[in-house]
């Protein structure tokens, strides 16, 4: 390689372990919480949706909940969309609840082209706005789109890095959730 090309390799190198630091900590006071592991309590965290309605994942007990941490300018997110409103539209009367927790970059329209988004695919259920990241990082999303699958009494019972997900894969994760009482 050549001197330039070792210049530029070891820039990017120290970019993305600055980049991988910055993702890997929590926000302030939450240093106990660690990558998602299935077997654990999922984290409670509070946002609100496009529609203005909040959802505090503590208040979904008894349901069981995927969460889908996306953007919408990630190609494997936008694919695997319509297979996650399949299975909403499915299973919602069964006790499934799905939230799409949005990590775009933050400007002043994100929120206006999540609401697009949702209308371009006909989304139903609710498109969260984690406007500082600080849900992101709390779960230490680094790979897009993760997804939780979160058991009646609040547990992660599988973890998906990224995508695009099935139908076939989501029933698959859900349904001995959704029969487990």
């Amino acid at each position: 390689m050549t001197r330039l090309q070792w210049t530029i390799a070891i820039a990017l190198a120290a970019l993305l372990g600055a980049g991988w630091t910055w993702l890997s900590r929590a926000p302030e006071g939450l240093d106990d919480i660690a990558s998602p592991v299935a077997g654990r309590p999922a984290p409670d965290f509070a946002l609100q949706a496009t529609d203005g309605q909040s959802y505090a994942l503590s208040d979904l007990r008894g349901q069981v909940v995927v969460v889908n941490f996306w953007a919408t300018w990630c190609p494997p997110c936008r694919a695997e969309m319509p297979a996650l409103q399949e299975v909403y539209d499915a299973w919602r009367d069964g006790g499934l609840i799905i939230l799409a927790v949005d990590q775009d970059d933050w400007s002043d329209d994100t929120a206006e082209r999540v609401r697009s988004f949702g209308e371009e695919f006909d989304l139903t259920f609710p498109l969260l706005l984690d406007t500082t990241y600080e849900v992101g990082r709390r779960y230490r999303i680094t790979a897009m789109p993760t997804t939780l699958f979160i058991d009646r009494r609040g547990v992660i019972r599988d973890v998906i890095f990224g995508g695009p997900m099935s139908r076939a894969l989501i029933e698959g994760k859900i349904q001995p959730l959704l029969e487990a009482r």
